[in-house]
């Protein structure tokens, strides 16, 4: 099935949103898909029934990466504490009565994971969240499919995709050619791995990009 209106997608996530029921929906897809734009759309279109948990607060921190000698591949599956974020999605999926959960964040500034960062009030029904490897099936990202109760998988337009990741991080202060070099190699590579899992999605979400 295939949805591309925001309208239409945003009335799909507030029937997941049911008072009494916590459910959590997943937007997966490639670097540069416009997950995080979507999932925050939907959040402000189901004004307060829903609160946005990004897979990117699971980033391994620079210094960490830099021990296990990954941060030139920072992005891939390996440079996420995927354990815990599947264990994140199964205390979201039973909340308790004692207060909100506390989620973490990713500050692109600081380029580095902050803790503690997204309060999840117990009343909230639905939960969003959004990243690469939501759909991924190897090791400790296997268990994630199956804590979402539905998972929409992003897709657009290579072109616009790329370009829209060398801008984001020249955006963010890496010079142009550092920024083409790393898109067309780490992040493509990420992507190749991430469309794979496309299959498993319940929708497939194909936007038309504004830029």
């Amino acid at each position: 099935m295939h949805l591309s209106d925001v309208g239409e997608l945003s009335a799909r996530a507030r029937r997941l949103a049911t008072p009494g029921h916590r459910r959590i929906l997943g937007i997966a897809g490639p670097p540069g898909a416009g997950k995080s734009t979507l999932a925050a759309q939907l959040v402000e279109a189901l004004a307060g029934l829903a609160v946005l948990v990004p897979m990117d607060g699971f980033h391994l921190a620079r210094a960490e990466l830099d021990r296990l000698g990954r941060a030139g591949r920072k992005g891939a599956p390996d440079t996420f504490d995927a354990a815990g974020y599947a264990a994140l999605l199964r205390r979201l999926r039973t909340p308790g009565e004692e207060g909100p959960v506390y989620a973490p964040a990713f500050d692109r500034t600081l380029e580095e994971p902050i803790a503690g960062s997204v309060p999840v009030p117990p009343h909230i029904p639905l939960v969003v969240t959004e990243g690469n490897y939501l759909l991924h099936d190897d090791g400790p990202w296997a268990p994630v499919r199956g804590l979402l109760d539905e998972v929409w998988f992003l897709d657009l337009d290579p072109d616009v995709r790329v370009r829209r990741l060398v801008d984001r991080h020249v955006r963010f202060g890496k010079p142009r050619p550092y920024a083409e070099r790393w898109v067309a190699g780490s992040d493509e590579t990420n992507a190749r791995l991430v469309d794979r899992g496309r299959d498993r999605a319940d929708l497939v979400v194909r936007l038309r990009p504004t830029s």
